[in-house]
């Protein structure tokens, strides 16, 4: 189904100013990159640096920003906003709402349903599903296949969880969160007490609470808390195969790529990014607009906002194996650094005295 342009403008000018150059009824069929776009297809220029892509493009309508509206005229037609890149973000939500077929909201007859469970008008429950007595689904949400919700658990307005997510016990997901397949919110946190050569479980008596807005990637686990619990605040988006520890509590839309971790007690500020594979250590605190790059161990709290990077760059393995063992002799280096400055400020001094 196609959408006009006059369609989309409508949709984005409750929130952003957009000018619209060219016909406000051509037909939109689908969203498309600017290199493969063609005519009927819509696409979006955010940086400059693949300005030269749009004198070629064929995309019939283009997305930029002021400064690239004469160039995108001289092709046709094109959305002039502020910030194309946002602009394409909520029209990719558009278009989905505009083409996704919702079937209607029914409790499947084989989900199982503890009669103490509270399920709200206009839930979906689907086959394979279990919810625990207390739990409570509220308006809106929908709860995909092989779904477990636990005792006295809690999934806000208009929440997603697709197939296979388990909800713990006593555990709380806020409104219009997404959930992708997979995930585990809630397993107890990794806490042992170690006595006489053996480890000694410690019940992990917390829960997690998750925010609104969140958008929690596939496979992501978030272990409750030892006593208190697990955080997650509003709009935080984590992407798949992601480790969030017992007692973390991570800020307002924070972002976190695959494969990061977060060990336990840690505490991530809010507005922060953490690339994929990188790794917090427990009980450690970044401030608000931390920036941690892909691959990097953040081994100490960090006070200042900022982009930081820790790893050990590539190399062929003959020279990264030099490096490795000149790494390992730095403080001998440094120790013999130290003694040649002390004995050269011994001898400055000794000239002076002589003069």
């Amino acid at each position: 189904m196609a959408l006009t342009l006059a369609d989309m403008v409508g949709f984005l000018l409750p929130e952003m100013s957009v000018r619209l150059v060219g016909d406000p009824e051509m037909l939109i069929e689908r969203l498309a990159p600017l290199e493969h776009a063609k005519a009927g297809e819509l696409s979006f220029l955010s940086h400059p640096k693949y300005a030269p892509k749009l004198a070629t493009s064929e995309a019939g309508c283009v997305i930029v920003s002021p400064a690239a509206q004469a160039a995108a005229q001289l092709r046709g037609a094109c959305l002039v906003v502020d910030d194309p890149y946002y602009c394409f973000a909520r029209l990719t939500q558009f278009w989905k709402r505009s083409h996704q077929l919702l079937a209607p909201a029914v409790i499947h007859h084989l989900a199982c349903i503890d009669p103490l469970a509270q399920i709200a008008t206009g839930v979906s429950v689907a086959a394979f599903v279990c919810i625990g007595p207390g739990a409570r689904i509220a308006s809106g949400a929908r709860i995909a296949e092989h779904c477990v919700i636990g005792a006295n658990a809690s999934v806000g307005v208009d929440s997603r969880l697709s197939a296979r997510v388990t909800l713990a016990d006593g555990c709380s997901i806020g409104e219009r969160c997404i959930i992708h397949p997979g995930v585990v919110i809630g397993a107890d946190g990794f806490g042992f007490a170690q006595h006489q050569g053996h480890w000694e479980k410690i019940e992990q008596l917390g829960a997690v609470r998750i925010g609104n807005d969140v958008e929690i990637g596939a496979n992501s686990c978030i272990d409750r808390g030892a006593l208190q619990d697990t955080v997650i605040e509003d709009g935080v988006k984590l992407d798949n195969l992601v480790q969030i520890g017992h007692n973390v509590h991570v800020g307002k839309h924070t972002a976190m790529a695959g494969c990061a971790g977060v060990a336990g007690s840690a505490r991530i500020g809010a507005h922060c990014t953490i690339g994929g594979g990188a790794v917090v250590l427990g009980h450690l605190t970044l401030a608000d607009n931390v920036h941690v790059s892909a691959a990097s161990v953040v081994t100490r709290s960090i006070f200042k906002p900022g982009m930081y990077t820790g790893f050990f760059p590539i190399d062929d393995n003959a020279a990264w194996e030099k490096n490795a063992v000149t790494l390992k002799q730095l403080h001998k280096l440094r120790d013999r650094l130290r003694l040649v400055e002390k004995s050269s400020l011994h001898s400055t001094e000794n000239k002076v005295k002589k003069s």
